[in-house]
């Protein structure tokens, strides 16, 4: 056997031998202890790694939780028994996590919504829509029926209803907010499930405009926000509610004709009848 292939071989393995040594002791001189309270939280994480805690995953979750820059409720999807068990494992009281659910507020499907004379017929993605055409309805404002949100929703918590929206299955819902992320109209909202009185369109269309291109599109008329006790404004023909001050006893819901706002269904104290109302310019 050749001599220069032994040489050969003995250099290779003392260098890989000088090269092993170093990094032992690189590691041992470089390596950052880990907190053993972030392996416990993560365990205990629902492992949907959505971001809808605000941080990267469930384990940058963790991170940030043990080192004090989260709060132990702060993963929607989770909920309370996620919030108690992360209390637990850093011996702090339990706060309560109030669960979060999709709302849709957008009432114009298919048969409310007034068509364009040319429909569409591109590609249904919403996102596409919003930037091709608008979509095939003449609204600007309302739901572009593409389903992106049930695409977006990674526990089954949306479908497309026959109308053309989206219905929310509240069982379901973690209060994520992605289907809301992908909402180019913005007309998804994460809320409380206590929260039961909303304004159902988001047109900032005149009343003549709205009322001809939907027919549940808020024509503007502010009588709810009159009648509110400065809980309701009027912002570009748009009621904006402060859900803290609202008082729902107060908000004529009967005289808003075309029902844009109100409560969720089978939510109302009693059944109403809307009434004309009076548009304003």
């Amino acid at each position: 056997m050749n001599p220069e292939f032994y040489l050969a071989i003995a250099i290779m393995g003392g260098l890989g031998l000088l090269f092993a040594a170093a990094l032992a002791v690189a590691d041992r001189k470089l390596r950052v202890e880990e907190n053993p309270l972030i392996a416990q939280v993560s365990e205990v994480m629902p492992g949907a790694n959505c971001g809808a805690c605000g941080y990267a995953g469930c384990y940058d979750f963790a991170v940030q939780v043990v080192e004090g820059n989260a709060k132990c409720n702060g993963c929607p999807v989770g909920g309370q028994e996620t919030a108690d068990e992360v209390a637990s494992l850093l011996g702090q009281e339990s706060s309560s996590s109030a669960r979060l659910v999709a709302r849709i507020l957008c009432r114009g499907g298919n048969k409310e919504a007034k068509q364009k004379e040319i429909p569409y017929a591109g590609p249904q993605s919403c996102s596409v829509q919003a930037i091709v055409s608008g979509g095939s309805k003449m609204c600007e404002y309302g739901c572009l029926g593409g389903g992106d949100c049930v695409e977006a929703c990674r526990f089954n918590a949306l479908f497309m209803g026959e109308n053309g929206l989206p219905v929310v299955i509240e069982e379901f819902c973690t209060g994520c907010g992605l289907c809301a992320a992908a909402c180019p109209r913005n007309i998804i909202e994460i809320h409380p499930t206590d929260r039961e009185v909303f304004v159902f369109c988001r047109s900032h269309d005149g009343p003549k405009e709205a009322s001809s291109f939907c027919s549940v599109a808020c024509i503007g008329c502010g009588i709810c926000a009159r009648k509110s006790g400065g809980s309701i404004t009027m912002v570009n023909n748009l009621p904006v509610i402060d859900q803290e001050k609202l008082d729902p006893a107060v908000i004529p819901f009967d005289k808003c004709r075309t029902g844009a706002i109100g409560y969720l269904p089978g939510r109302a104290p009693a059944a109403t009848e809307p009434e004309e109302a009076t548009v304003e310019s």
